[in-house]
């Protein structure tokens, strides 16, 4: 078992943003690192593409927030839930897409060592997963203020402070540099 590092604190965005809707929670963490500066070092993750390397996060740091879209039944698009790890444990109607899968495998393996961190899923209903698009439906756009607010709300639980930057990066502009990876290494190069 390996031990955490105190106070330590973990936003991870999980999701493939070429699935629309499912790359929800990767724009909401890449969202919080533009737009705010917290009173604590925080580690902000997109977890997009990361898979198993994820599962460190799990066990290293004491608090986890992991931002993604879950599958609910009897529920619209748009609604969100903060979610304890342990009620993921083992609860089939998560486990929709292929992250899906991954998130929980990750989580049950790190509860059987003992290690799993104090995780907390903020997960928003998608309208639209199967759609390969780098954007987000309409549902999505509307809902993203109330999921960076439920986010927002558990870091504040979690004894983080958070203060907005005097320049703010719209969610349009982060969609952007996804559809476009291109562009920001143009800009940094000088292109």
């Amino acid at each position: 078992m390996s031990e955490k590092v105190s106070n330590s604190i973990a936003v991870v965005g999980a999701g493939t943003v070429i699935y629309k809707d499912e790359g929800i929670g990767v724009y909401a963490a890449r969202f919080l690192e533009k737009n705010y500066n917290f009173s604590k070092d925080i580690t902000i993750v997109d977890g997009g593409v990361l898979g198993f390397q994820l599962m460190t996060y799990y066990t290293d740091y004491e608090k986890v927030i992991i931002l993604d879209t879950i599958t609910m039944q009897d529920d619209e698009p748009g609604a969100i839930y903060n979610l304890p790890g342990e009620e993921l444990l083992g609860l089939g109607s998560y486990k929709q897409t292929a992250h899906e899968v991954e998130i929980i495998e990750m989580l049950e393996i790190a509860a059987l060592n003992g290690n799993l961190s104090d995780v907390n899923i903020i997960g928003i209903i998608p309208e639209d997963i199967i759609s390969v698009d780098i954007s987000l439906s309409e549902k999505m756009i509307k809902s993203f203020p109330a999921f960076i607010e439920a986010s927002l709300q558990e870091l504040k639980r979690s004894g983080v402070d958070y203060y907005k930057k005097d320049k703010q990066t719209p969610l349009e502009d982060i969609i952007r540099e996804y559809a476009n990876p291109q562009s920001e290494l143009k800009q940094v190069i000088g292109g």
